[in-house]
Protein backbone atom coordinates (compact mmCIF):
# COMPACT_ATOMS: atom_id res chain seq x y z
CA UNK A 1 0.00 0.00 0.00
CA UNK A 2 1.25 3.41 -0.66
CA UNK A 3 2.61 5.26 2.14
CA UNK A 4 0.66 8.66 2.69
CA UNK A 5 2.48 9.97 5.59
CA UNK A 6 5.44 9.46 8.37
CA UNK A 7 5.28 9.87 11.96
CA UNK A 8 7.89 12.50 11.55
CA UNK A 9 5.67 14.56 8.80
CA UNK A 10 2.58 14.12 11.19
CA UNK A 11 4.11 15.67 13.60
CA UNK A 12 5.84 18.46 11.80
CA UNK A 13 2.34 19.12 10.40
CA UNK A 14 0.83 19.48 13.49
CA UNK A 15 3.01 20.17 15.87
CA UNK A 16 2.95 17.40 17.77
CA UNK A 17 5.89 14.81 19.52
CA UNK A 18 6.30 11.47 18.06
CA UNK A 19 6.77 8.42 20.26
CA UNK A 20 8.23 6.21 17.29
CA UNK A 21 9.11 6.19 13.54
CA UNK A 22 6.17 4.79 11.90
CA UNK A 23 4.53 5.01 8.44
CA UNK A 24 0.72 5.32 7.86
CA UNK A 25 -1.00 4.25 4.73
CA UNK A 26 -4.58 5.76 5.42
CA UNK A 27 -6.46 8.22 7.85
CA UNK A 28 -9.73 7.66 9.89
CA UNK A 29 -11.39 9.05 12.91
CA UNK A 30 -13.92 6.17 12.87
CA UNK A 31 -12.17 3.08 15.08
CA UNK A 32 -14.84 0.34 12.94
CA UNK A 33 -12.80 2.10 9.12
CA UNK A 34 -9.31 1.49 10.50
CA UNK A 35 -7.44 -0.84 8.61
CA UNK A 36 -3.33 -2.43 8.51
CA UNK A 37 -1.37 0.93 8.40
CA UNK A 38 -4.20 3.21 8.91
CA UNK A 39 -3.42 6.52 11.61
CA UNK A 40 -6.44 6.44 13.51
CA UNK A 41 -7.10 10.46 15.08
CA UNK A 42 -8.87 10.20 18.22
CA UNK A 43 -11.76 12.32 18.38
CA UNK A 44 -13.20 13.72 21.42
CA UNK A 45 -17.10 14.72 20.95
CA UNK A 46 -19.65 15.05 23.04
CA UNK A 47 -21.12 11.79 23.31
CA UNK A 48 -17.84 9.47 22.71
CA UNK A 49 -13.73 10.21 23.11
CA UNK A 50 -11.69 8.24 20.49
CA UNK A 51 -9.24 7.30 23.18
CA UNK A 52 -11.81 4.73 24.33
CA UNK A 53 -11.48 3.22 20.93
CA UNK A 54 -7.31 2.85 20.53
CA UNK A 55 -6.81 -0.45 21.77
CA UNK A 56 -10.02 -1.56 19.26
CA UNK A 57 -7.62 0.06 15.90
CA UNK A 58 -4.48 -1.21 17.20
CA UNK A 59 -5.73 -4.99 17.04
CA UNK A 60 -7.47 -3.74 13.93
CA UNK A 61 -4.01 -2.96 12.69
CA UNK A 62 -3.66 0.63 12.78
CA UNK A 63 0.68 2.12 12.66
CA UNK A 64 -0.30 4.88 14.99
CA UNK A 65 -2.81 7.13 16.84
CA UNK A 66 -2.95 10.84 17.03
CA UNK A 67 -4.06 11.49 20.36
CA UNK A 68 -4.46 14.68 23.43
CA UNK A 69 -3.03 11.89 26.21
CA UNK A 70 -0.23 9.68 26.75
CA UNK A 71 -0.80 6.13 25.47
CA UNK A 72 1.33 2.86 25.20
CA UNK A 73 0.78 2.62 21.51
CA UNK A 74 2.93 4.36 18.88
CA UNK A 75 1.23 7.50 18.41
CA UNK A 76 1.86 11.76 17.99
CA UNK A 77 0.60 13.49 21.09
CA UNK A 78 -1.03 16.69 20.31
CA UNK A 79 -3.17 19.53 22.86
CA UNK A 80 -6.18 19.16 20.68
CA UNK A 81 -7.02 16.43 17.81
CA UNK A 82 -9.98 18.41 16.66
CA UNK A 83 -7.30 21.41 15.83
CA UNK A 84 -4.85 18.74 14.59
CA UNK A 85 -6.97 16.84 12.42
CA UNK A 86 -7.48 20.24 10.34
CA UNK A 87 -3.86 21.47 10.53
CA UNK A 88 -3.41 17.45 9.04
CA UNK A 89 -5.67 18.50 6.33
CA UNK A 90 -4.14 22.15 5.53
CA UNK A 91 -0.80 20.19 5.82
CA UNK A 92 -2.27 18.16 3.12
CA UNK A 93 -3.27 20.67 0.61
CA UNK A 94 -0.29 22.59 0.98
CA UNK A 95 2.37 19.89 -0.30
CA UNK A 96 -0.25 18.78 -3.41
CA UNK A 97 0.46 20.26 -6.75
CA UNK A 98 -3.39 18.96 -7.94
CA UNK A 99 -6.06 20.42 -9.35
CA UNK A 100 -8.55 20.67 -6.99
CA UNK A 101 -12.77 21.39 -7.26
CA UNK A 102 -15.14 22.51 -5.12
CA UNK A 103 -18.32 20.60 -5.12
CA UNK A 104 -22.13 22.31 -3.29
CA UNK A 105 -25.27 22.53 -3.46
CA UNK A 106 -28.34 21.81 -2.20
CA UNK A 107 -29.01 18.55 -4.58
CA UNK A 108 -26.74 16.68 -6.47
CA UNK A 109 -23.38 17.27 -5.10
CA UNK A 110 -22.11 13.62 -3.90
CA UNK A 111 -23.39 12.35 -7.51
CA UNK A 112 -21.69 15.33 -8.96
CA UNK A 113 -18.69 14.43 -6.54
CA UNK A 114 -18.65 11.12 -7.75
CA UNK A 115 -18.77 11.34 -11.49
CA UNK A 116 -16.88 14.28 -11.40
CA UNK A 117 -14.25 12.24 -10.09
CA UNK A 118 -14.53 8.88 -12.66
CA UNK A 119 -14.63 11.72 -15.56
CA UNK A 120 -11.30 12.91 -14.36
CA UNK A 121 -9.71 9.64 -13.72
CA UNK A 122 -10.80 8.14 -17.58
CA UNK A 123 -8.64 10.88 -19.00
CA UNK A 124 -5.40 9.43 -17.55
CA UNK A 125 -3.85 12.18 -16.53
CA UNK A 126 -3.17 11.11 -12.77
CA UNK A 127 -4.52 9.80 -9.72
CA UNK A 128 -7.69 11.51 -8.85
CA UNK A 129 -8.47 11.86 -5.10
CA UNK A 130 -12.11 12.54 -3.60
CA UNK A 131 -14.12 12.56 -0.82
CA UNK A 132 -15.49 9.38 -0.10
CA UNK A 133 -19.12 9.03 1.18
CA UNK A 134 -20.95 11.99 2.57
CA UNK A 135 -17.38 13.89 4.19
CA UNK A 136 -18.29 17.28 3.62
CA UNK A 137 -18.54 18.96 7.28
CA UNK A 138 -16.24 20.07 9.49
CA UNK A 139 -14.57 17.19 10.46
CA UNK A 140 -15.29 15.74 6.91
CA UNK A 141 -13.60 17.80 4.81
CA UNK A 142 -10.26 18.24 6.58
CA UNK A 143 -10.39 14.11 7.06
CA UNK A 144 -10.72 14.54 2.79
CA UNK A 145 -7.73 16.70 2.91
CA UNK A 146 -5.56 14.70 5.02
CA UNK A 147 -6.02 11.34 2.81
CA UNK A 148 -5.17 12.77 -0.40
CA UNK A 149 -1.56 11.37 -1.56
CA UNK A 150 0.65 14.04 -2.28
CA UNK A 151 1.26 13.22 -6.39
CA UNK A 152 -2.50 13.32 -6.82
CA UNK A 153 -3.03 14.65 -10.29
CA UNK A 154 -6.76 16.36 -8.99
CA UNK A 155 -8.34 16.54 -5.80
CA UNK A 156 -12.00 16.56 -5.67
CA UNK A 157 -13.69 17.72 -2.52
CA UNK A 158 -17.82 17.79 -1.53
CA UNK A 159 -18.47 20.51 1.18
CA UNK A 160 -22.17 20.82 2.27
CA UNK A 161 -23.59 23.26 5.07
CA UNK A 162 -26.89 23.71 7.02
CA UNK A 163 -26.11 27.44 8.65
CA UNK A 164 -24.11 30.14 7.40
CA UNK A 165 -20.40 30.56 7.39
CA UNK A 166 -20.00 26.73 7.53
CA UNK A 167 -18.65 26.78 4.00
CA UNK A 168 -16.62 29.94 4.09
CA UNK A 169 -14.46 27.85 7.00
CA UNK A 170 -14.68 24.49 4.82
CA UNK A 171 -13.53 26.13 1.25
CA UNK A 172 -10.81 28.16 2.84
CA UNK A 173 -9.12 24.55 3.71
CA UNK A 174 -9.86 22.90 0.55
CA UNK A 175 -8.38 26.31 -1.91
CA UNK A 176 -10.15 24.89 -4.77
CA UNK A 177 -9.30 26.35 -8.16
CA UNK A 178 -12.63 25.32 -9.46
CA UNK A 179 -16.05 26.02 -7.20
CA UNK A 180 -19.08 24.57 -8.95
CA UNK A 181 -22.80 25.55 -7.01
CA UNK A 182 -24.89 22.54 -8.25
CA UNK A 183 -28.34 23.81 -7.45
CA UNK A 184 -30.27 25.81 -4.96
CA UNK A 185 -32.96 24.66 -3.22
CA UNK A 186 -34.86 24.91 0.29
CA UNK A 187 -32.84 22.15 1.92
CA UNK A 188 -32.23 23.18 5.71
CA UNK A 189 -34.44 26.15 5.12
CA UNK A 190 -35.36 25.74 8.44
CA UNK A 191 -31.98 27.45 9.53
CA UNK A 192 -32.04 29.92 6.69
CA UNK A 193 -35.94 31.06 6.23
CA UNK A 194 -35.02 31.60 2.42
CA UNK A 195 -33.92 30.41 -0.87
CA UNK A 196 -31.91 33.56 -1.02
CA UNK A 197 -29.87 33.02 2.12
CA UNK A 198 -29.50 29.70 1.40
CA UNK A 199 -27.80 31.06 -1.98
CA UNK A 200 -25.91 33.19 -0.40
CA UNK A 201 -24.61 30.13 2.36
CA UNK A 202 -23.78 28.47 -0.77
CA UNK A 203 -22.07 31.01 -2.45
CA UNK A 204 -19.41 31.25 0.16
CA UNK A 205 -17.80 28.17 -1.43
CA UNK A 206 -16.17 30.90 -3.63
CA UNK A 207 -14.21 32.70 -1.22
CA UNK A 208 -11.41 29.85 -0.97
CA UNK A 209 -10.64 30.26 -4.87
CA UNK A 210 -7.30 30.35 -5.75
CA UNK A 211 -6.07 33.05 -7.91
CA UNK A 212 -7.20 32.64 -11.23
CA UNK A 213 -9.58 30.18 -10.13
CA UNK A 214 -13.11 29.58 -11.78
CA UNK A 215 -16.80 29.60 -10.23
CA UNK A 216 -19.03 27.42 -12.07
CA UNK A 217 -22.69 28.44 -11.40
CA UNK A 218 -26.33 27.04 -12.39
CA UNK A 219 -27.84 29.43 -15.35
CA UNK A 220 -31.11 28.51 -14.91
CA UNK A 221 -31.51 28.54 -10.92
CA UNK A 222 -33.82 31.84 -10.10
CA UNK A 223 -30.45 32.81 -7.98
CA UNK A 224 -28.04 32.65 -10.56
CA UNK A 225 -27.43 36.43 -10.79
CA UNK A 226 -27.02 36.12 -7.39
CA UNK A 227 -23.94 33.88 -7.26
CA UNK A 228 -22.86 35.33 -10.06
CA UNK A 229 -21.98 38.67 -7.36
CA UNK A 230 -21.10 36.36 -4.75
CA UNK A 231 -18.26 35.12 -7.06
CA UNK A 232 -17.18 38.18 -8.79
CA UNK A 233 -14.60 39.38 -5.69
CA UNK A 234 -12.61 35.76 -5.63
CA UNK A 235 -13.08 34.25 -9.33
CA UNK A 236 -10.65 34.86 -12.34
CA UNK A 237 -13.29 33.34 -13.85
CA UNK A 238 -17.30 32.86 -14.07
CA UNK A 239 -18.82 29.81 -16.08
CA UNK A 240 -22.30 29.29 -16.36
CA UNK A 241 -24.14 25.44 -17.40
CA UNK A 242 -27.68 24.82 -18.29
CA UNK A 243 -30.04 24.50 -20.59
CA UNK A 244 -30.83 28.44 -21.13
CA UNK A 245 -29.52 30.54 -24.29
CA UNK A 246 -27.57 32.54 -22.34
CA UNK A 247 -25.28 29.75 -20.67
CA UNK A 248 -21.98 29.47 -21.35
CA UNK A 249 -22.37 25.41 -20.83
CA UNK A 250 -25.28 24.25 -22.77
CA UNK A 251 -27.34 21.70 -23.83
CA UNK A 252 -27.96 22.14 -27.25
CA UNK A 253 -29.46 19.26 -28.04
CA UNK A 254 -30.77 15.82 -26.21
CA UNK A 255 -32.24 12.42 -27.04
CA UNK A 256 -33.45 11.09 -23.97
CA UNK A 257 -33.16 7.03 -24.55
CA UNK A 258 -33.36 3.61 -22.51
CA UNK A 259 -29.81 3.49 -22.01
CA UNK A 260 -29.86 7.18 -20.94
CA UNK A 261 -29.41 10.54 -22.71
CA UNK A 262 -27.14 11.71 -25.71
CA UNK A 263 -26.47 14.91 -25.33
CA UNK A 264 -24.72 17.87 -27.87
CA UNK A 265 -23.18 20.29 -25.50
CA UNK A 266 -21.50 23.96 -26.31
CA UNK A 267 -18.34 24.36 -24.65
CA UNK A 268 -16.56 27.70 -24.77
CA UNK A 269 -14.25 26.79 -27.89
CA UNK A 270 -15.69 23.46 -28.89
CA UNK A 271 -18.61 21.22 -29.09
CA UNK A 272 -18.44 17.96 -27.13
CA UNK A 273 -21.74 14.91 -28.36
CA UNK A 274 -21.74 12.20 -25.21
CA UNK A 275 -24.13 9.82 -23.35
CA UNK A 276 -25.08 10.17 -19.67
CA UNK A 277 -26.26 6.75 -17.64
CA UNK A 278 -28.82 8.24 -15.12
CA UNK A 279 -31.52 9.40 -15.68
CA UNK A 280 -33.40 12.58 -15.76
CA UNK A 281 -33.33 15.99 -16.69
CA UNK A 282 -31.76 16.75 -13.17
CA UNK A 283 -28.70 14.44 -14.59
CA UNK A 284 -28.53 16.82 -17.80
CA UNK A 285 -27.79 19.64 -15.50
CA UNK A 286 -24.99 17.82 -13.52
CA UNK A 287 -23.54 16.13 -16.73
CA UNK A 288 -23.34 19.89 -17.99
CA UNK A 289 -22.09 20.98 -14.75
CA UNK A 290 -19.11 18.16 -14.75
CA UNK A 291 -18.01 19.05 -18.46
CA UNK A 292 -17.79 22.82 -17.37
CA UNK A 293 -15.55 21.77 -14.69
CA UNK A 294 -13.25 19.18 -16.71
CA UNK A 295 -12.88 21.95 -19.14
CA UNK A 296 -11.46 24.15 -16.37
CA UNK A 297 -9.38 22.03 -14.70
CA UNK A 298 -7.46 20.89 -17.78
CA UNK A 299 -9.22 17.28 -18.14
CA UNK A 300 -9.46 15.41 -21.20
CA UNK A 301 -13.47 15.61 -22.00
CA UNK A 302 -13.63 13.11 -24.43
CA UNK A 303 -12.78 10.81 -21.90
CA UNK A 304 -14.77 12.33 -19.27
CA UNK A 305 -18.05 11.69 -21.71
CA UNK A 306 -16.76 8.30 -21.80
CA UNK A 307 -16.97 7.76 -17.91
CA UNK A 308 -20.59 9.47 -17.90
CA UNK A 309 -21.87 6.72 -20.32
CA UNK A 310 -20.76 4.43 -17.73
CA UNK A 311 -21.48 5.86 -14.68
CA UNK A 312 -23.74 3.89 -12.34
CA UNK A 313 -26.13 5.06 -9.99
CA UNK A 314 -24.79 5.68 -6.04
CA UNK A 315 -26.24 3.41 -2.90
CA UNK A 316 -29.39 5.91 -1.68
CA UNK A 317 -28.56 8.33 -4.45
CA UNK A 318 -30.17 6.57 -7.75
CA UNK A 319 -28.95 3.43 -8.15
CA UNK A 320 -31.82 1.05 -9.75
CA UNK A 321 -32.03 -3.04 -8.47
CA UNK A 322 -34.21 -5.32 -10.48
CA UNK A 323 -35.27 -8.26 -8.51
CA UNK A 324 -36.66 -10.73 -10.18
CA UNK A 325 -39.58 -8.63 -11.93
CA UNK A 326 -39.30 -5.62 -9.85
CA UNK A 327 -37.67 -2.61 -10.35
CA UNK A 328 -35.86 -0.54 -7.40
CA UNK A 329 -35.28 2.89 -7.59
CA UNK A 330 -32.83 3.80 -4.33
CA UNK A 331 -32.96 7.36 -3.43
CA UNK A 332 -33.67 6.65 0.30
CA UNK A 333 -30.52 8.54 1.69
CA UNK A 334 -31.87 12.12 1.10
CA UNK A 335 -34.43 14.30 0.14
CA UNK A 336 -36.00 17.83 -0.77
CA UNK A 337 -38.75 19.55 -2.77
CA UNK A 338 -36.31 20.03 -5.69
CA UNK A 339 -34.62 16.44 -5.74
CA UNK A 340 -38.48 14.88 -4.70
CA UNK A 341 -39.74 16.62 -8.42
CA UNK A 342 -36.96 15.00 -10.16
CA UNK A 343 -36.83 11.64 -8.92
CA UNK A 344 -41.10 11.45 -8.90
CA UNK A 345 -40.04 12.33 -12.97
CA UNK A 346 -37.81 9.40 -13.37
CA UNK A 347 -40.50 7.45 -12.11
CA UNK A 348 -43.01 8.28 -14.49
CA UNK A 349 -40.83 7.79 -17.72
CA UNK A 350 -40.41 4.42 -16.04
CA UNK A 351 -42.40 1.58 -18.36
CA UNK A 352 -43.82 -0.42 -15.22
CA UNK A 353 -47.16 -2.55 -14.56
CA UNK A 354 -47.51 -0.33 -11.62
CA UNK A 355 -45.70 2.66 -10.25
CA UNK A 356 -45.79 3.04 -6.75
CA UNK A 357 -43.50 5.81 -4.13
CA UNK A 358 -42.44 5.40 -0.98
CA UNK A 359 -42.07 8.61 0.02
CA UNK A 360 -40.29 9.82 3.36
CA UNK A 361 -40.96 13.21 5.19
CA UNK A 362 -38.38 15.71 4.21
CA UNK A 363 -36.85 17.25 7.28
CA UNK A 364 -35.45 20.59 8.13
CA UNK A 365 -38.07 22.25 6.38
CA UNK A 366 -39.08 24.56 9.57
CA UNK A 367 -42.33 26.34 8.97
CA UNK A 368 -42.59 25.68 5.15
CA UNK A 369 -42.84 21.91 5.98
CA UNK A 370 -46.37 21.44 5.37
CA UNK A 371 -46.64 24.06 1.92
CA UNK A 372 -43.86 21.83 0.66
CA UNK A 373 -44.96 18.36 1.80
CA UNK A 374 -48.31 19.38 0.09
CA UNK A 375 -47.04 20.75 -3.31
CA UNK A 376 -45.28 17.11 -4.03
CA UNK A 377 -48.92 16.14 -4.88
CA UNK A 378 -48.77 17.60 -8.47
CA UNK A 379 -45.57 16.02 -9.36
CA UNK A 380 -46.70 12.74 -8.06
CA UNK A 381 -49.60 12.93 -10.01
CA UNK A 382 -48.02 13.70 -13.60
CA UNK A 383 -45.49 10.90 -13.06
CA UNK A 384 -48.69 8.59 -13.18
CA UNK A 385 -48.08 7.14 -9.52
CA UNK A 386 -50.54 4.12 -9.12
CA UNK A 387 -49.80 3.73 -5.34
CA UNK A 388 -47.59 5.79 -2.56
CA UNK A 389 -46.85 4.71 0.55
CA UNK A 390 -46.16 8.02 2.69
CA UNK A 391 -43.93 7.75 6.35
CA UNK A 392 -43.66 10.21 8.81
CA UNK A 393 -45.08 12.95 10.18
CA UNK A 394 -44.61 15.68 7.54
CA UNK A 395 -45.84 13.65 4.68
CA UNK A 396 -49.37 13.73 6.47
CA UNK A 397 -49.55 17.41 4.40
CA UNK A 398 -49.14 15.35 1.14
CA UNK A 399 -51.86 12.65 2.09
CA UNK A 400 -54.23 15.31 2.83
CA UNK A 401 -53.63 16.87 -1.02
CA UNK A 402 -53.36 13.47 -2.79
CA UNK A 403 -56.70 12.28 -0.94
CA UNK A 404 -59.25 11.21 -3.65
CA UNK A 405 -56.87 11.46 -6.35
CA UNK A 406 -54.49 8.84 -6.15
CA UNK A 407 -54.58 5.65 -3.63
CA UNK A 408 -52.58 6.07 -0.94
CA UNK A 409 -51.61 5.10 3.01
CA UNK A 410 -49.55 6.79 5.69
CA UNK A 411 -47.48 5.27 8.38
CA UNK A 412 -45.56 6.47 10.87
CA UNK A 413 -42.44 5.11 10.59
CA UNK A 414 -40.32 2.79 8.40
CA UNK A 415 -40.70 -0.43 9.91
CA UNK A 416 -44.68 -0.13 9.74
CA UNK A 417 -44.10 0.96 6.19
CA UNK A 418 -41.38 -2.03 5.57
CA UNK A 419 -44.05 -4.45 6.76
CA UNK A 420 -46.75 -2.60 4.15
CA UNK A 421 -44.43 -2.59 1.39
CA UNK A 422 -43.51 -6.24 1.38
CA UNK A 423 -47.43 -6.98 1.36
CA UNK A 424 -47.70 -4.27 -1.29
CA UNK A 425 -45.17 -4.85 -3.97
CA UNK A 426 -45.20 -7.55 -6.46
CA UNK A 427 -43.00 -8.57 -9.77
CA UNK A 428 -43.83 -5.70 -12.45
CA UNK A 429 -43.75 -3.08 -10.29
CA UNK A 430 -41.85 -0.34 -10.26
CA UNK A 431 -40.61 1.03 -7.06
CA UNK A 432 -39.28 4.94 -5.83
CA UNK A 433 -37.51 4.75 -2.73
CA UNK A 434 -37.27 8.24 -1.38
CA UNK A 435 -36.85 10.65 1.90
CA UNK A 436 -34.92 11.81 4.19
CA UNK A 437 -31.95 9.62 5.47
CA UNK A 438 -32.92 9.69 8.92
CA UNK A 439 -36.18 8.58 8.55
CA UNK A 440 -34.20 5.28 7.71
CA UNK A 441 -35.92 3.74 4.42
CA UNK A 442 -32.85 2.25 3.33
CA UNK A 443 -34.33 -0.88 5.45
CA UNK A 444 -36.88 -0.87 2.56
CA UNK A 445 -34.40 -1.18 -0.07
CA UNK A 446 -32.37 -3.43 1.81
CA UNK A 447 -35.54 -6.29 2.54
CA UNK A 448 -36.88 -5.84 -1.01
CA UNK A 449 -33.37 -6.44 -2.75
CA UNK A 450 -33.71 -9.50 -0.62
CA UNK A 451 -30.89 -8.00 2.12
CA UNK A 452 -28.17 -7.77 -1.14
CA UNK A 453 -25.63 -4.81 -0.34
Amino acid sequence: MQKLWTSREIAAAVGGEASADFDVCSVTFDSREVEAGSLFIALKGEANDGHKFLDSAFAKGAAGALVSTGVAHSHVRVADTMDALNTLGVASRGRTAAKIAGVTGSVGKTGTKEALSAALARGLRGPVHRSVKSYNNHTGVPLSLARMPADSAFGVFEMGMNHAGELATLTQLVRPHVALVTWIAPAHIEYFGSEEAIADAKGEIFQGLEPGGTAIIPFDSPHCDRLVTAAKPYATNIITFGRGAGADVRAIDEMPGPKGTQITAALPGVDVSFTISQPGAHWVNNALAIMATVQALGGDLAAAGLALADFEGLPGRGAQYRVDGLLIIDESYNANATSMIATLAVLGKTQAQRRIAILGEMRELGSQSEELHAAIAAPLLAAGVDFALLVGEGMKALGTALAGRVDHIHVDDAQTALDRAIALVKDGDAVLIKGSNAVGLSRIVDALRGGKN
